[in-house]
């Protein structure tokens, strides 16, 4: 019983923060995304890819951590070969969900350049994030 306890917590608290994440992303994106298409997107379609995003996220993120290991440094981490790949595997997830769910307000699927610039711009918003905290 114990043990379906802290399963279940522990599927809650992912599915939380997951979601508090995504907020944050799929506001910019929804801004990029209007920018760059000139259209508005549906901001519904554009939090959910942005919340299935960030649920994956967790999962490779949580994966390179258990195989690589948590150094004091998460900046020296981005040197190994795994966070590298996670990186781009994170990447690949967030464009591919971004170009399938989120529609143009007139029902016309995003193009894929507009998707992959979002991620980008997602990524160095993160990365900035990041960095600030370090220093």
């Amino acid at each position: 019983m114990n043990t379906f306890l802290i399963l279940l917590s522990s599927l809650l608290w992912w599915v939380l923060y997951s979601s508090i994440g995504a907020l944050f992303v799929a506001i910019i994106a929804w801004a990029v995304l209007r920018w760059i298409e000139r259209c508005p997107p549906v901001f519904n379609r554009t939090y959910l890819a942005c919340l299935l995003w960030m649920l994956l996220d967790v999962i490779v993120g949580g994966s390179v951590l258990m195989k690589h290991g948590a150094q004091a440094d998460p900046l020296a981490q981005l040197h190994t070969f795994g966070w590298r790949a996670a990186i781009v595997l994170n990447m690949l997830i967030g464009a591919g969900l971004l170009w399938r769910l989120v529609p143009r307000i007139d029902a016309r699927r995003i193009k894929p350049t507009s998707a992959c610039l979002a991620v980008a711009v997602i990524m160095l918003v993160a990365f900035g994030a990041i960095t600030s905290l370090q220093a």
